[in-house]
């Protein structure tokens, strides 16, 4: 079966020897009740209709995306309108178009608002951007301050086991504003909230402080900057080594860093100019937020690494350790680690159930490496520690 996937190759995003064919998504009718506007995290505003419930795929659907004001205009979505639903990739619903030999006369088209439907702040749409946002700080508008807390506490950034959505929704309401607040809670003050027994309330508070010993990249990841993605904060935090450093950085210095463009090195010198912002970061800080130092590779260490200046992949499941343990070795050993596989990448460890990458990386005949092979190839202490 090897020798047969490694012949057939690959096409852009499958091996052709387990390629999946899928049924057509189901389709139904249902009546669109009206449109709401929803408000993210970064203040953009998505439009969504609110149906009739109809089943749908296996579920029951009563709302679904129309993205921005730009699909909503391009697709002539209006309340009173019959549409036709189905689930984008069986997983999401969405309004695949209207039935328009059923619209009832008197509809109007749905207009962007003014101002943000949540705080009443103007909204700004820039015309080189499809997306519409509420102009007001998280501090100011509430539903950005939610969507904020919830970001902030969520497994890939700060990661605070039991703090679920509704209740973070009932903290911003009541108690937290910033998200160093969160390291103030007291068991009795978790006790006035839904669903939270004694116990519960002390889980809460233990995984909160917990999280207090964090790292670098996951906490700026969990501030959430804008096209800040969990990959940008990991490569931030490598270049620059101390939030100082990054928070002193201008908009030159961070375009050396790679991947970062100007769009994103203006978002994240914008995100450390701003006062409110620096406040937020001080006040973590001054909560007991903390991690360890980013130490560079040791020469000692990569002098005769096989991993020195070599570009990594890695893919599947390690047994000894997690891939992103692994990567903090290859790094510490001087090497790269990047997410995908192209002519430039020297090595791939594969572990079980590894995937496409694999695929790819035999038909670019790059070198792959089990975990044993890795293993062999690094010093034992670093596969201890």
């Amino acid at each position: 079966a090897v020798r047969a996937q490694t012949e057939l190759g690959s096409v852009s995003r499958a091996p052709r020897l387990a390629i999946a064919r899928k049924f057509p998504a189901q389709e139904e009718l249902t009546t669109v009740v009206g449109i709401d506007w929803q408000v993210g995290r970064t203040g953009a505003l998505t439009p969504v209709a609110r149906l009739e419930p109809v089943f749908v795929g296996g579920v029951t659907v009563s709302n679904a995306t129309l993205h921005n004001i730009d699909e909503l205009r391009r697709k002539d979505v209006r309340a009173g309108d019959t549409v036709v639903v189905r689930r984008a990739g069986d997983v999401i619903p969405e309004v695949v178009q209207v039935v328009l030999e059923r619209r009832p006369a008197g509809t109007v088209a749905p207009e962007l608002p003014e101002v943000c439907p949540v705080c009443g702040t103007p909204v700004s749409k820039p015309e080189e951007e499809a997306v519409a946002r509420c102009t007001a700080s998280p501090m100011i508008c509430f539903a950005q301050r939610s969507e904020a807390l919830k970001h902030f506490a969520s497994r890939k950034a700060m990661d605070i086991e039991g703090l679920g959505a509704k209740l973070i929704e009932q903290l911003a309401q009541e108690r937290v504003t910033r998200p160093a607040a969160f390291f103030g809670l007291t068991v009795d003050e978790l006790l006035g909230f839904e669903r939270m027994g004694e116990k519960s309330a002390a889980n809460v508070v233990a995984a909160i402080e917990a999280s207090k010993q964090t790292t670098l990249p996951r906490f700026l990841f969990a501030l959430g900057i804008r096209d800040v993605g969990e990959r940008t904060a990991e490569q931030l935090a490598e270049h620059f080594g101390t939030i100082e450093a990054l928070a002193a950085a201008d908009t030159e210095a961070l375009e050396a860093v790679e991947d970062v463009g100007p769009v994103v090195a203006g978002r994240v010198a914008e995100f450390f100019a701003n006062e409110e912002m620096q406040a937020v970061v001080e006040d973590l800080i001054a909560a007991g937020v903390t991690w360890p130092d980013i130490e560079a590779p040791d020469p000692a260490e990569t002098a005769d690494s096989p991993f020195a200046d070599k570009t990594v992949v890695l893919t599947g499941a390690l047994s000894q350790m997690t891939r992103d343990q692994a990567g903090a070795i290859v790094k510490r050993l001087g090497g790269k680690v990047t997410g995908s596989v192209s002519k430039k990448t020297d090595f791939l460890i594969a572990g079980e159930k590894a995937g496409s990458k694999l695929s790819k990386a035999q038909n670019l005949e790059i070198e792959v490496l089990d975990e044993d092979t890795f293993i062999a190839m690094i010093p034992p202490s670093l596969v201890d520690s």
